[in-house]
């Protein structure tokens, strides 16, 4: 198994910036690539920001290109989220996903976080 341990979040007053990390450990073969996904209060799951592993290319959510940055270290299985200029819109409970994670060659599943809360005060 996997297991995902985020760190990072709180509150914050609009326009300013928080930053998030998020481990993986256990017994991990691979792992395809890790990010962000959040869900605000009333809507749907969304993609925040992935980074993939190797190559390390980034896929961000369209309401967070140009504020949020996304890196990884994936020799320690880590990845971090800075985000910048944040707005009330961004008020979420953020969770962590490795996505294609292999504890073998052959068995690979998605883990996730168990989600921390970033609020974002007007």
């Amino acid at each position: 198994q996997v297991q995902l341990v985020e760190s990072g979040g709180g509150l914050v007053q609009a326009g300013g910036s928080l930053s998030l990390s998020c481990a993986a450990s256990g017994s991990i073969y691979s792992i395809n690539s890790m990010g962000w996904y959040r869900r605000a209060p009333g809507k749907q799951r969304e993609l925040v920001a992935l980074i993939s592993s190797g190559v390390c290319s980034t896929n961000y959510g369209d309401s967070v290109k140009g504020r949020f940055t996304i890196s990884g270290d994936y020799a320690k299985d880590t990845v971090y989220l800075q985000m910048n200029s944040l707005q009330p819109e961004d008020t979420a409970v953020y969770y962590c996903a490795a996505l294609g994670a292999f504890i073998s060659p052959v068995d690979g599943n998605d883990y996730w976080g168990q989600g921390t809360q970033v609020t974002v005060s007007s």
